[in-house]
């Protein structure tokens, strides 16, 4: 079959399932997997919301990443089960957001950083797209970290060695992404059903008191007033909610072969919500979880000082008296670091295309985003030891909370965009909602500046 030829059958075989796809068109988010996933709108609910699962539990790895343990083990440790309301909260914001960002990507055809690229000139273009590479570092800075780390509880391997070998990873997501983007989802998945099953034991095995958990999420007024717990509260909400996932759902819900019609744009928009929903329960789940072990196996025995994954780690198992329950959370982070390089990635790809219209081989991007985080951790880890890398590993989730705004305000301006969005712009009350949430964020994030600055 020639090369014209092989162009006209896809675009007949397209049109016969109702898709609208120019073929040949470069500007496309992921290009190689856009509109590679067959789904229907016939048949049973069930068959329908299959055939939309797994982005959203690929925009889920972000808000579990290595990056969220230090906060929330920090905040179980010191303050018992108060901030569980903070992570609950994060966790709505979330759920709101990436629907949002889905949306976007399903009724425009564009992902966030191609309808920035649209809508701003090239100066504040430049600047966002540097601002969104800052959080795309500082997360896989938190990857590296955290994989190292599980690699040396596990294994005794040394954290610099860790760090190196962490960065081998580029290997694996290349295998993984020649196999198909379904095999990718599934992949996550699983990692995510690991991280799920361990935290599960460790909460059994914990048995924190219920009606203490319960009061947890009841939001208190503690949190505004006591510095220290606003910090931490603040970095629970920079860990949570990751800007670049924005940027990666509104390109990932692309690879559906949806019908390019109002019904299929708001059937794909429907299930395309309800799959990134429950995946970010599952992670409110994880967040919670580590937050609520921390609380009851550290704070009740005294152990307030417990900041680090190492310190975690060492004393589950004595205080639990049960010598497996530090081996499940190793391998809950093992998990949890492998798993967060895949998006990382990702989402660096598809800010810097939609960005820069700059396309880069897959092992190039990896290998300069890896290096970028490997670095430091290695020098900080030679200067300064675990200590150091601990800090570090809180910086970056400090850097992730001060990038957020740079992504959810663009992402509020064009949903509420009829000219953008058409029929699938957001009602008042939502874009309210949103504008709302967008705020909290960006007064939150110039109080963590300003505590940042003043010391």
């Amino acid at each position: 079959m020639t090369s014209e030829s092989g162009v006209i059958f896809r675009e007949n075989l397209n049109k016969a399932a109702g898709v609208l796809t120019r073929v040949g068109e470069t500007d496309r988010s992921l290009p190689e997997v856009y509109a590679s996933i067959p789904v229907t709108r016939h048949g049973s609910r069930f068959r329908q919301f299959l055939a939309f699962i797994g982005p959203g539990y690929m925009v889920s790895v972000g808000y579990m990443d290595p990056g969220n343990w230090a906060t929330d083990i920090a905040g179980g440790a010191k303050f018992g089960y108060t901030l569980l309301s903070v992570i609950m909260i994060s966790n709505l914001m979330a759920i709101l957001l990436q629907a949002l960002a889905a949306r976007l990507g399903i009724a425009s055809g564009r992902d966030l950083a191609q309808a920035c690229r649209d809508s701003y000139s090239k100066p504040v273009r430049i600047a966002l797209w540097v601002a969104c590479e800052l959080a795309i570092i500082a997360c896989d800075l938190a990857e590296v970290i955290g994989t190292a780390i599980a690699l040396k509880l596990l294994f005794g391997i040394p954290l610099i060695a860790g760090a190196l070998i962490a960065a081998l990873d580029a290997v694996l997501l290349l295998y993984l992404m020649n196999k198909g983007f379904r095999v990718l989802e599934a992949t996550i998945m699983v990692l995510l059903a690991v991280i799920g099953i361990c935290f599960a034991i460790e909460i059994a095995l914990s048995a924190p008191p219920v009606a203490a958990i319960a009061g947890g999420f009841i939001p208190s007024s503690e949190i505004l007033s006591n510095p220290e717990m606003l910090y931490i509260a603040i970095g629970i909400l920079g860990a949570t909610v990751m800007p670049h996932n924005l940027y990666l759902h509104s390109a990932i819900v692309q690879t559906r072969a949806i019908e390019q019609t109002d019904a299929g744009k708001r059937h794909a928009i429907r299930w395309a919500t309800a799959d990134s929903t429950i995946a970010l329960m599952l992670a409110l789940f994880v967040n919670a979880s580590i937050l609520i072990v921390s609380a009851a196996v550290f704070h009740a025995n005294g152990k307030t000082d417990v900041v680090e994954i190492e310190q975690a780690y060492a004393l589950l198992s004595p205080l639990l008296g049960v010598g497996i329950a530090s081996s499940l959370f190793a391998i809950a982070l093992l998990a949890s670091g492998l798993n967060s390089t895949v998006t990382a990635t990702l989402a660096g790809q598809i800010v810097m295309e939609g960005f820069l219209k700059l396309r880069l081989p897959h092992w190039a991007r990896r290998l300069v985003t890896r290096g970028l985080a490997v670095v430091p951790v290695v020098i900080i880890t030679a200067l300064y030891g675990e200590t150091g890398t601990a800090k570090l590993l809180i910086l970056s989730q400090v850097i992730l909370s001060l990038q957020l705004p740079f992504a959810v305000i663009p992402l509020v301006q064009f949903v509420s965009d009829k000219t953008k969005m058409g029929n699938f712009t957001i009602s008042r009350p939502l874009a309210v909602l949103a504008w709302v949430v967008a705020s909290v964020i960006v007064i939150l994030n110039l109080k963590l500046m300003f505590d940042v600055i003043t010391g």
